[in-house]
């Protein structure tokens, strides 16, 4: 990994654009091409894959700090960078010809869903591919579109020795997609995280990957499970919309006063308080946060990661999106009548970070899973 390539320093640059573009980044409901086409040049795209197919390959804290960056600058655009960098994790499990020839120039673009909602039926040479997939955040910027499948044979569920179905990463070309015109929603609506469809599409057999296994390339980077690269990128956008909606309370406390009163909203007690609240929750969220990457991150130098550090991997992710979302409400209801408003920016941070709670990665399940092994209990960590 080039030192002299630091991509937070890039994410920076990005910030004043990102801002001033934000309501058309939204109208559009995807990421602009030309917004796309720069992230891939400075290097977003290629974070996270193998430095010898031409990556960066850069340690995970540096990858999330460049999204929670470009998320407090605006959220959406974040979304897509980091999916596109954890994405491109799937280059570590290919056959070396099949990377290469996927990641044919350094502004090559993947994006697509891991969940296995499509069937792949074992064919001869490979698979024919069928299904639709939903959240397909920047597939339609992408190059090549990953889509997870369950593998049938003759029809039939092929199962692991455990009896577990076997699940399959397609990695197709965007030109073999369809895409659904589905993404009309509330927040992060400049994702494009439309439906996309395969239809019976034939699909070599270099070009499926495993999840959950190892790869031909035995990296540090590799060791980290791909459902908990995918959680720690929507924590890190939470952590950057946070921030950013604490930046516009701050900024508009100053000169807003509220109805009834004599004082601006920063004299306020009330509103002292609620400032320090949150930003005591979110730093503290973030530390852990970054504590599990770090600390998991020293253990994979060394070899895999042990549950303990899957476990609070996830954890500290999930704990981080939920503490930025409190951040963000507290600072919204704070702002009164100002936020409703369309020019007001935490009005699109409120909706943005409330689509991002959603995420399975981050939902309910992931407190019952690390919670049980705290506890001790026998738990299945296959998803962890």
């Amino acid at each position: 990994m080039s030192e002299t390539f630091d991509t937070r320093v890039r994410a920076h640059a990005h910030a004043a654009e990102l801002r001033r573009r934000a309501e058309e980044i939204e109208a559009a409901r995807r990421l602009p091409q030309d917004l796309s086409d720069r992230f891939a040049a400075d290097g977003f795209y290629r974070m996270c894959v193998p430095e010898v197919y031409g990556g960066l390959e850069q340690p995970p804290a540096r990858t999330m700090e460049t999204i929670e960056i470009l998320a407090r600058a605006d959220g959406a655009p974040a979304w897509c960078a980091f999916i596109a960098a954890t994405s491109g994790t799937v280059l570590s499990l290919l056959p070396e010809d099949v990377a290469r020839d996927v990641f044919a120039t350094p502004e090559t673009m993947i994006a697509g869903v891991f969940a296995p909602r499509g069937e792949a039926e074992v064919v001869e040479g490979g698979f024919r591919v069928r299904g639709e997939w939903a959240w397909g955040s920047g597939t339609q910027n992408a190059d090549w579109v990953l889509a997870g499948c369950r593998v049938l044979r003759e029809g039939e569920p092929d199962r692991l020795g455990n009896g577990t179905p076997r699940s399959r990463m397609m990695l197709v070309p965007k030109t073999a997609v369809e895409f659904l015109d589905t993404w009309h929603v509330s927040g992060l609506s400049g994702t494009g995280s439309t439906d996309f469809a395969l239809r019976d599409v034939f699909v070599p057999a270099g070009h499926a990957a495993g999840m959950g296994v190892e790869g031909p390339l035995d990296r540090p980077l590799y060791r980290f499970p791909q459902f908990g690269l995918l959680g720690m990128g929507i924590a890190a956008v939470g952590l950057g919309l946070g921030r950013a909606a604490i930046d516009e309370l701050v900024e508009l406390a100053g000169v807003k006063t509220p109805t009834g009163s004599a004082r601006p909203l920063a004299n306020r007690p009330a509103a002292q308080a609620e400032v320090a609240r949150a930003e005591a929750s979110l730093r503290s969220a973030r530390a852990f946060y970054y504590e599990a990457i770090e600390a998991a991150w020293e253990e994979a130098l060394d070899g895999p990661l042990c549950v303990e550090h899957r476990r609070d991997l996830r954890l500290a992710t999930t704990h981080a999106t939920h503490a930025s979302a409190e951040a963000v409400d507290r600072m919204y209801h704070l702002a009164g009548g100002s936020a409703v408003y369309r020019h007001s920016p935490l009005q699109r941070i409120f909706r943005d970070v409330h689509v991002a709670t959603q995420h399975m990665m981050v939902g309910p399940s992931t407190w019952e899973l690390t919670g049980r092994l705290l506890l001790g209990l026998e738990t299945d960590v296959a998803q962890l």
